[in-house]
């Protein structure tokens, strides 16, 4: 599929999933997304995956960010997967970042999630790799 002219803003959701209480890097993210000229919506702490999946739904968003710093993106980043899989959001991505370890982003990855990012990562890097994605895999 070639690149599409986008007649919108790329709307993306930023969350954080589970008892992770931290949410400045979500909200530098958020913001600096905002600054590229994306439509954010923030959901706040503490979603549960269904919850995540339930609001980009609603929204009707082109990707879907997770920020978490828990720990648990092993069982938090393939349950959003897999509820989005259930809802036919496959062509809505799938990124997000925090302290995950290399290989646990590698392994991720194999299983169709997005590109992860870790702790310094430029925001405009972020920006970048969301609108390129969108732009190839998403239909307007």
């Amino acid at each position: 599929m070639k690149h599409q002219q986008i007649n919108r803003p790329i709307r993306v959701l930023v969350a954080k999933v589970g008892l992770d209480g931290h949410d400045r890097g979500a909200k530098v993210i958020a913001m600096a997304l905002r600054d590229a000229g994306m439509e954010v919506i923030y959901t706040g702490l503490r979603q549960t995956p269904e919850m995540v999946v339930n609001a980009a739904l609603q929204e009707d968003v082109d990707a879907i960010g997770i920020s978490i710093l828990s720990g648990a993106h092993m069982t938090v980043l393939p349950k959003v997967f897999q509820l989005m899989k259930a809802k036919q959001m496959d062509d809505v991505l799938l990124t997000g970042g925090g302290i995950i370890p290399e290989e646990d982003m590698k392994e991720l990855q194999s299983m169709g999630i997005g590109r992860l990012f870790a702790p310094g990562a430029p925001t405009s890097e972020i920006a970048e790799y969301i609108m390129q994605w969108v732009q190839k895999n998403r239909s307007f």
